[in-house]
């Protein structure tokens, strides 16, 4: 197989699997007007048409499809065998590509950036944020990083928090319009922010623990969204309830007053976050010095500084 041939392959395989050009154009490298033009060539070399495209939408004929299904595992076999030729050669190089939940790579990654790149300059990240769930086998990422419990199946899996206490909140002028709930079942009298899982768009059902007693509810109120840029504004400026991870925007303004915990007894705690990967995978060096950066192991004797 020429060079050509299996680039224009890879980037077939990237469009199926993103149903996108843009989206496959990212995730290879290129600008979306190369992307068209190399399957554009692929299509005229092999002489049949392997994609269905409209202005909104790209999918696979049939004849795409059946070469779809020969090729990515292939394709993927290939990427597999080069990464295991690479580790055996004991050197931390290469792209590492991440698969990231937006509040893990504000919070863990974004400050190791600099001591991780110091220390393994010839390693290039490529970090993807990702709050919908996404495939990372699929996707050809090398690792991703979940909350534990929802983390895919038949991966190997590094605790990267500890458990998070999940908090329900509210402003205090919201509370001192329509009082402070007592048990879960007098949300049904409140205003709920509720959230919507990016990639499912399921509606999240909020859990309560209290001694041996757990209780699993479904609320109303004003606003649904799958952002934290939406929603804890909402619980701010007193739209209702909100039931959420303590991540720094909820503590900081428990402590500045602007927010007030409820149902405190009530409040549970869920696995933290997870950096995990195939179990299939031989686990690169460049993954390897990751992981270590992220839990502040010492890279190759020496401490690299870290902001917590």
């Amino acid at each position: 197989m020429r060079g050509s041939e299996y680039a224009e392959l890879k980037a077939f395989v990237a469009v199926v699997e993103r149903g996108s050009f843009a989206r496959a154009a990212d995730h290879v490298g290129v600008s979306r007007s190369a992307m068209s033009q190399i399957i554009r060539q692929l299509e005229r070399r092999l002489d049949v048409r392997l994609l269905n495209r409209t202005t909104r939408s790209v999918s696979p004929t049939a004849a795409g499809l059946r070469l779809h299904e020969r090729v990515a595992p292939m394709l993927m076999e290939m990427d597999d065998a080069v990464a295991e030729a690479v580790a055996t050669t004991s050197r931390t190089a290469g792209t590492l590509r991440i698969n990231t939940l937006s509040m893990a790579a504000k919070k863990i990654i974004a400050p190791r950036l600099g001591a991780f790149h110091r220390a393994h300059p010839e390693v290039v990240l490529d970090i993807v944020i990702d709050d919908g769930l996404s495939d990372i086998v699929a996707g050809r990422f090398d690792a991703g990083i979940r909350i534990g419990q929802r983390l895919q199946k038949d991966m190997i899996a590094v605790r990267l928090t500890p458990d998070v206490e999940l908090l329900a909140v509210a402003s205090p002028d919201y509370l001192d319009r329509n009082g402070e709930p007592k048990t879960p079942a007098d949300l049904h009298d409140h205003a709920c922010i509720n959230w919507r899982f990016p990639g499912s768009g399921n509606i999240a059902r909020w859990e309560f623990r209290k001694g041996g007693k757990q209780i699993e509810t479904v609320v109303e109120g004003p606003l649904i969204s799958n952002h934290q840029d939406i929603v804890v504004p909402a619980a701010l400026q007193g739209l209702g309830i909100f039931y959420a991870y303590n991540d720094d925007g909820i503590a900081s303004a428990l402590e500045r007053g602007e927010l007030r915990r409820v149902l405190v007894d009530w409040s549970l705690s869920v696995p933290g976050l997870y950096l995990y990967y195939a179990n299939r995978r031989h686990i690169q060096p460049a993954l390897r010095a990751f992981i270590d950066c992220l839990l502040d192991r010492e890279p190759k004797g020496r401490k690299a500084p870290v902001s917590p």
